[in-house]
């Protein structure tokens, strides 16, 4: 069997598991790619602390993540965390509790270290991403990262605490969305982008993260999600728009019936889209290119190269 190695991804939205083998010199080949969404930053923005239950029920995802990594034969198993571990005040306790169950370290991402990573994984997988003045753009439950590039070189990049959960807990709840919530939210996402140096304009646009792939598997009508298919898709504004005004009219129930969108995300994809829909129009841009590929990719490419 070929070497193989295992990234596991801890967000504040979902725990993702990836599994690859080496396929030539510094390449590989995806084997697995799971995302299951588990909750760890439920109700962080109020205590600043991982609530004792997304605490738990995160570590037996990620316990059992870890454990297929070794039944698959994966060599090296990689843990990484993001905006919920960063901010928590209590991070330490979910990181020894993986430690004991798993016997592995997780490192927690920095902000620029996280947009250094999407930005690999978005160059590597879109054409002409490699030579455009581009914005790659990752949002997730707890944040959003960005990076400017330019002929494959880094310009800037940055992270800011504008996510689908967050927001959802600040505006967008209950359901249907009142308009003037819904305005409200659209004025702060744009006011926190902007502030915080989203800008343009660019050549290319490259979204990534669940929020942006599920509004493609929505317009795709994908009752079954094909990676193939959403990988270099082109999202238009109108159609994330159009999403928008949809997902605010609706009940949850009525949410999670919509054909291309995984029920657990139904309670943040307005605010994701929300997201989307305000990196577009600060970016001039009409049309967004959209990666399957994550932070978990770049990781990966990390471990076969050797930059682990």
């Amino acid at each position: 069997m070929r070497e193989r190695k295992a990234v596991i991804e801890v967000g504040t939205n979902s725990v993702k598991y990836c599994l690859a083998e080496v396929s030539g010199e510094g390449a590989f080949r995806v084997l697995k790619d799971v995302n299951e969404i588990a909750r760890l930053g439920e109700g962080l923005r109020e205590t600043g602390r991982i609530a004792s239950g997304a605490l738990e029920r995160n570590v037996q995802v990620v316990a059992a993540f870890a454990e297929k990594a070794r039944g698959e034969g994966a060599e090296t198993i990689a843990l990484m965390g993001t905006m919920a571990l960063r901010s928590a005040a209590n991070a330490d306790d979910f990181i020894g509790r993986v430690r004991e169950r798993t016997g592995f370290s997780l490192i927690v991402l920095s902000g620029d270290e996280e947009a250094k990573l999407s930005y690999d994984a978005a160059v590597s997988g879109i054409p002409g991403a490699d030579v455009a003045d581009l914005l790659v753009f990752d949002t997730g439950g707890g944040s959003t990262e960005f990076v400017y590039g330019r002929s494959g070189a880094i310009d800037r990049r940055f992270s800011l605490d504008v996510g689908s959960l967050r927001i959802t807990e600040l505006y967008l709840t209950p359901t249907p969305v009142p308009p003037e919530r819904l305005n409200e939210a659209r004025a702060a996402i744009r006011r926190e982008l902007a502030d915080g140096g989203v800008t343009g304009p660019v050549e290319l646009l490259v979204g990534m993260g669940g929020n942006v792939t599920s509004l493609v598997s929505v317009k795709l009508g994908m009752a079954v999600y094909d990676r193939d298919a959403i990988q270099g898709a082109v999202l238009a504004l109108d159609e994330v728009r159009r999403q928008v005004a949809a997902y605010a009219s609706q009940t949850m129930e009525e949410r999670r019936r919509t054909v291309g969108l995984v029920p657990q995300r139904a309670d943040v994809i307005l605010a994701g889209a929300c997201i989307v829909e305000a990196i577009m129009e600060l970016c001039g841009r009409d049309r967004c290119s959209v990666s399957d590929r994550g932070i978990r990719h770049g990781m990966m490419a990390r471990l076969f190269q050797g930059r682990s």
